[in-house]
C-alpha cells in the first residue's frame, strides 16, 4: 500500500503539471495551479512547510495573473495603439477564455485590438500594428507563465529531493 505523503506528492505534482499546460489554456490560470501544487505539497507531506517560498510564489502568482491582462493592453499602446485597441485587446483576451477552438485566445486578442483600433480611427494600417502589438503582449504573458511555472515545478522537485 502507498504511504500517504507518496500520494500527497503526486497530487502536488499533477496539479503543477497541470499548471504548466495551463500557460497556455486560457481556462486553466497556470501559475495559480502551479502554486497550488506547492501548497499541496507544503502542507500534506512531511516536507517541512516553507512560509517564505509560499509567500514569494504566491505574490509572482497574482502578478502574473495582472499581467496577463496589462501587458497586451500596453503592448498595442507601445506599438502605437490608443486606449480603445489596449481596451479592444483586453476585452478579446477575455473573450478568448470563452471561446472553445485553439489558439481562441491569441485571435481574440488580436481581432480585439484590431476592432478597438478601427472604431477609433478607420486606419487599417494603424489597426493592423496596435493588434500585432497585442498578439507579441499574449506571446509574452504565456511564455512567462510558462517559465514561471517551470520554475515552481522545479521548486517541488527540489524540495522533495532535499527533504
Amino acid at each position: 500500500m502507498a504511504d500517504l505523503s507518496s500520494i500527497w506528492y503526486g497530487v502536488g505534482f499533477i496539479v503543477a503539471l497541470v499548471g504548466l499546460a495551463g500557460s497556455f489554456l486560457p481556462v486553466i490560470p497556470g501559475p495559480l495551479m502551479s502554486w497550488s501544487g506547492i501548497l499541496i505539497l507544503q502542507l500534506a507531506t512531511p516536507v517541512p512547510v516553507n512560509y517564505y517560498i509560499l509567500s514569494i510564489t504566491l505574490i509572482v502568482s497574482i502578478a502574473l495573473m495582472i499581467a496577463d491582462y496589462v501587458i497586451p493592453y500596453l503592448s498595442s499602446k507601445k506599438y502605437g495603439g490608443s486606449k480603445y485597441g489596449g481596451i479592444g485587446a483586453s476585452l478579446g483576451l477575455i473573450i478568448g477564455i470563452f471561446v472553445p477552438f485553439p489558439l481562441a485566445i491569441l485571435i481574440c486578442a488580436f481581432l480585439g485590438a484590431f476592432i478597438g483600433e478601427m472604431l477609433y480611427k478607420p486606419d487599417h494600417r494603424q489597426a493592423y500594428k496596435a493588434a500585432i502589438g497585442s498578439f507579441l503582449g499574449v506571446i509574452a504573458t504565456d511564455l512567462l507563465k510558462f517559465l514561471i511555472s517551470l520554475a515552481f515545478l522545479i521548486i517541488m522537485i527540489y524540495q522533495v529531493v532535499a527533504y
